[in-house]
């Protein structure tokens, strides 16, 4: 097939603006916590010194193959290149304007701040456990929730033991503050 018909992203090379973060208020820094900077850093560098050249040599290899336009081992490894180095443009991006704060290091306190394991309870008494963390650190499954989340523009700045609101599709809940812990 010609190259002609084929659609490639049209965001492959570009890149975001200059001061901008995808994922974050205009202006905002991107906070992370040490254990996710060390992830996002070992995952780049995983990309860089490992993937990114075994992927080089199979591109390499195919291509001395011969006919390329139906060479699935050549044609499969461009792409494979091509998210590579997308996705090592945008670790770099994150990783050079992320500002690393270690809750270890916090003075002793019980008001709720990045980095913060805050439990709560709603209304009906269920208590729920979550960690605040960055908008790369994300994982709901660990209850590690953003910085920016509902959640936790409610519960930033009040201390243990306060109600605060928040605000849910359901309308408004309270939720009371029952532990606040920096691990």
């Amino acid at each position: 097939m010609s190259k002609a018909f084929t659609k490639e992203s049209d965001r492959d090379d570009e890149d975001d603006g200059p001061d901008e973060i995808v994922g974050l208020p205009a202006g905002a820094k991107n906070y992370m916590t040490p254990e996710g900077f060390g992830r996002l850093r070992d995952e780049l560098m995983g990309l860089m010194r490992k993937e990114r050249p075994e992927v080089v040599q199979v591109v390499s290899w195919a291509a001395a193959n011969g006919d390329r336009s139906e060479n699935g081992d050549y044609l499969y490894g461009k792409k494979r290149l091509r998210e590579i180095d997308r996705r090592i443009r945008f670790l770099s991006k994150r990783l050079e304007r992320s500002e690393v704060v270690d809750p270890a290091k916090r003075p002793k306190t019980d008001q709720v701040f990045f980095g913060a394991t805050v439990a709560y309870a709603n209304a009906k008494g269920e208590e729920r456990t979550i960690k605040i963390v960055g908008v790369d650190e994300v994982d709901p499954g660990r209850g590690h929730v953003s910085w920016i989340s509902p959640i936790a523009r409610a519960l930033m700045r009040a201390h243990e033991g306060d109600l605060v609101k928040m605000r849910t599709p359901g309308g408004e809940e309270e939720i009371e503050i029952v532990r606040v812990e920096y691990r």
